[in-house]
């Protein structure tokens, strides 16, 4: 398994649906790059996942979870969501820094 690190400004989108907002990342430059290597290398060789994303492992301070991240057009990178129970968990708020480290 390989573990990529980044760190990025944590964003929250709101909606009228979700009025706590939905917590994201976005991984650019070579931690990206490392991740569409690794990805197509591993997961993407028994064909590519919905919205072209990777299935990942992803670790905040002491928090661990499963997820998936999606390229990010904006960036040519991957949005990363950060659900709110792992927000809550490492007290991070909007445009705190956050460290990722993300397994394939």
């Amino acid at each position: 398994m390989e573990r990529i690190e980044h760190v990025a400004s944590l964003r929250v989108w709101r909606s009228s649906e979700m009025p706590n907002g939905m917590g994201y990342v976005v991984i650019d430059g070579p931690a990206a790059d490392a991740i569409r290597v690794a990805a197509m290398m591993g997961q993407w060789l028994e064909g590519r996942r919905g919205f072209g994303s990777a299935k990942v492992q992803v670790t905040v301070g002491e928090t661990v979870w499963k997820t998936s991240v999606f390229p990010h057009k904006e960036s040519g990178g991957w949005f990363l969501p950060i659900k709110a129970a792992v927000r809550k968990a490492e007290d991070l708020a909007e445009d705190d820094p956050v460290h990722v480290a993300v397994e394939l």
